[in-house]
């Protein structure tokens, strides 16, 4: 909770959505073939080995292991350090070969087999195998049935729920894994899971160096081991990571290129976008809107931009009786004038929200009206509610994400925009932040003392499940972020993960998105549009629909 679910400056803001990875149909035996990767389009000199990028961003990252965190900001740096069995191509959410290269699926779609590269190194010099690879999906289980091929590991008790693996029930669907030989790892499955393909592909899935881990479990977070281009040298918290070329990278088809990466922290987008005129930094993430006029006009800058696969949304804390009654989040929903926020915050590079998926995905329902932002409608639900003009009503809290995201520009401005709008009906609001890891911890809880809160998700693998189940699903599991609980909407959501029918699906989603608009589920926001300025001689670098900061075929000019 995406590969979380999770606000902050935008501009940057999320991406565009790449057409869903369609995956063999179970009823024939499928497999999928690698891929001859090519060099991306440079000048005619070609690639440039050597040289530092520096990437400036809004926030640190809350921990370096893929399987335990939910952030972006963790994610981006993970993206260079680890791999998965599969991967997403450039821009797209299309599947192609990773660390697999390539894979079989059963007629019945319950069991999957991998065959592995040979020859990858771990960052720590041990070698990837399919041992390497039950370790790492298997410490995710709740009940670990896994099956090592000759001597293996001992995997240790987990230390806190890995909330991606959780919230997608992953121990539901998958029964057990099993290294069969060296370079050949088997799923089986408990029930057929349509986007378990595109689901491996996730920063959850990545595949870990075991020895790294056992050597210090606790310190694995801040010291992470993998396959990736990059490898870690370094955390200065709320300051830099380092990372530096894997010289021993396996694909020699193209980079790594550059010698080094550092991932800078710099809280305020004004002053993180001067850093880059400035050639201080060589990637801007989440500039104001106001900058990106000046990024046009800058001849030592450029920009990239996509539409944005996400959503930024305000939702209750379900496990409040408060919130429990549904005119009092009608009430909010009808309160909150949710496209003047989008155009006075987000400037032009916002899209007005009505669903929990972005209109680019498939499966999106159309025909749901939106909340009208009608005073008026809010005072009477407020009535209903018990609280006429907000009279016997407590002072509720409203909590803003405190770093630039690509669904939400400014948390706090948001927020702020937000309790002005519900003081117009009688309901009194303060603001609450904390620092991005506490908030994320917190809000995790769903603490008394929060009763809204912002967060917003951009997808990991173009598909609707992605995001109405991971996000919204309470009856999945305590992880998810909404705890909002409802017997219909979860089994739709068990019946778009079983169906293979992409028509079908794309149904039941639908009746799914209508079903949080009938309940006020969440209240939807915005979608935003990602744009990036960086330094001209920054050269290849893509913005993908899942937000990963791809930098291995990146290089300086």
């Amino acid at each position: 909770m995406k590969k979380w679910l999770v606000l902050g400056m935008i501009l940057c803001l999320a991406l565009a959505i790449g057409g869903c990875a369609k995956e063999p149909e179970p009823q024939k035996e499928a497999a999928v073939e690698e891929e001859a990767a090519a060099v991306t389009e440079a000048p005619s000199e070609g690639p440039r080995a050597g040289g530092v990028l520096v990437y400036g961003r809004g926030g640190d990252s809350v921990g370096l292991d893929p399987a335990y965190e939910t952030d972006g900001n963790s994610f981006m740096v993970c993206d260079n350090v680890f791999e998965q069995l599969v991967s997403y191509k450039d821009e797209t959410t299309d599947i192609q070969p990773g660390l697999a290269k390539s894979w079989e699926v059963s007629p019945d779609g319950l069991t999957y087999t991998f065959h592995l590269r040979e020859g990858v190194m771990f960052h720590d010099g041990t070698t990837l195998n399919a041992n390497a690879v039950v370790f790492s999906i298997g410490r995710m289980m709740k009940e670990r049935n896994v099956i090592f091929f000759g001597e293996g590991f001992e995997i240790p008790a987990q230390e806190r729920p890995p909330e991606y693996w959780v919230s997608m029930e992953m121990d539901g669907t998958v029964g057990s894994v099993e290294a069969v030989d060296e370079y050949t790892v088997v799923f089986n499955l408990k029930r057929v899971e349509a986007p378990f393909i595109a689901n491996l592909g996730m920063h959850f899935a990545s595949v870990i160096s075991p020895s790294a881990f056992l050597a210090d479990p606790k310190a694995f977070v801040r010291n992470p081991v993998g396959t990736g281009p990059f490898r870690f040298v370094e955390w200065v918290a709320d300051d830099h990571i380092t990372l530096a070329k894997n010289t021993d990278y396996w694909d020699k088809t193209a980079g790594p290129y550059l010698d080094e990466v550092v991932f800078r922290v710099i809280p305020e987008n004004s002053v993180r976008f001067l850093e880059l005129k400035a050639g201080n930094i060589d990637i801007c993430e989440f500039p104001n809107p106001a900058d990106i006029q000046l990024a046009r006009k800058d001849p030592q800058l450029k920009l990239i931009e996509q539409p944005g696969m996400n959503i930024g949304y305000l939702s209750f804390n379900h496990t409040k009786d408060l919130w429990k009654n549904i005119h009092m989040r009608r009430a909010v929903a009808h309160a909150i004038d949710r496209k003047a926020i989008v155009d006075n915050i987000y400037q032009g590079m916002g899209q007005l929200a009505k669903n929990g998926i972005p209109p680019t995905m498939w499966g999106y329902n159309d025909a749901v009206p939106g909340y009208e932002h009608d005073v008026e409608l809010a005072k009477k639900e407020l009535e209903l509610a018990g609280f006429p003009e907000g009279e016997g009503l407590p002072e509720i809290t409203l909590w803003s994400m405190p770093v630039p995201r690509p669904y939400n520009p400014e948390g706090l401005k948001v927020g702020i925009a937000m309790i002005g709008d519900l003081a117009k009906v009688g309901i009194n609001a303060r603001v609450v932040s904390y620092d991005w890891g506490t908030y994320l911890k917190r809000q995790r809880e769903q603490p008394a003392d929060m009763d809204l809160f912002q967060l917003g998700w951009s997808g990991d693998n173009g598909d609707p499940d992605n995001f109405l189940a991971v996000l919204f699903d309470g009856l999945a599991d305590p992880a998810v972020r909404t705890q909002w609980k409802n017997d219909r909407y979860h089994e739709l959501m068990l019946q778009g993960k079983q169906t293979i029918d992409q028509g079908k699906r794309a149904e039941i989603y639908r009746e799914a998105q209508q079903v949080m608009f009938d309940e006020v589920a969440a209240i939807p926001i915005a979608h935003s549009t990602v744009i990036c300025p960086l330094r001209k001689n920054v050269m290849n670098y893509k913005l993908h629909p899942t937000t990963t900061v791809r930098l291995k075929n990146v290089w300086k000019e």
